[in-house]
C-alpha cells in the first residue's frame, strides 16, 4: 500500500504543477503582454507595410550586377560619340549649326581648361549670336540635338530695332591625348 500512496502523491504533484501551467497560459494569453488578436493583426499588417516598402527600395538594386557592364558600355559610346578630340570641331559645329538655322555668329571666344584626370578638358564659350526669333530657336535646338555635347549655361537677351541678340555661355568638352 505504501506504494499506491506515494504514487498518489506524485500524480497530485503532478496535476497541481499542469494546472498551475495552465493557469500561467491562460494568464499570459489574456494579458497585455500578447496582446488582443486585433493588435496583433495590426502589428501583422504594419509588418507587411514595411516589407513593401523595402522591397520596393531594393528593387533598382536588383539585376545590378547586369546593369554595371551596360552603364559602363553606355558611358563608353557617349564618350566617343559626343567627345570631340579635335580643337576645331566645336567652331565647326557651331558654323554649321549657324548657316543651317540662318542666324549669324558675330563673336565667338574659346577658353579651354587644363585637362581633368579622366580625360577631358573643358572648353568654355562666349558667343554672340544674332538672328530672328524662329532662327534662332532653332538654333538652340539644333544645339541640344548636336553630336558635340554642348552645355547652355546662360542665355542674355538683347532687342534692338531689327533682330534678336543672345549672348550665350556655353561650354563643352574634348578628349586628351587622342
Amino acid at each position: 500500500m505504501p506504494d499506491l500512496r506515494e504514487k498518489r502523491k506524485k500524480l497530485k504533484i503532478a496535476i497541481g504543477v499542469m494546472v498551475g501551467v495552465s493557469v500561467v497560459s491562460v494568464g499570459v494569453l489574456v494579458s497585455p503582454l500578447v496582446g488582443s488578436t486585433e493588435s496583433r493583426q495590426q502589428q501583422l499588417n504594419q509588418l507587411r507595410a514595411q516589407l513593401t516598402t523595402k522591397n520596393r527600395q531594393v528593387e533598382p538594386l536588383r539585376g545590378l550586377d547586369k546593369k554595371i557592364p551596360l552603364a559602363m558600355q553606355q558611358i563608353d559610346d557617349f564618350y566617343k560619340t559626343r567627345f570631340s578630340a579635335h580643337d576645331s570641331d566645336v567652331a565647326e559645329t557651331l558654323g554649321n549649326l549657324s548657316k543651317v538655322t540662318g542666324v549669324k555668329i558675330e563673336t565667338a571666344k574659346y577658353k579651354a581648361d587644363d585637362p581633368e584626370p579622366v580625360g577631358l578638358r573643358r572648353v568654355e564659350i562666349e558667343a554672340s549670336i544674332k538672328g530672328d526669333y524662329q532662327p534662332l530657336m532653332k538654333f538652340l535646338n539644333g544645339l541640344e540635338r548636336s553630336k558635340v555635347f554642348f552645355i547652355v549655361n546662360s542665355i542674355g537677351l538683347a532687342t534692338q530695332n531689327g533682330p534678336i541678340q543672345l549672348e550665350m555661355k556655353l561650354e563643352t568638352y574634348q578628349k586628351v591625348g587622342s
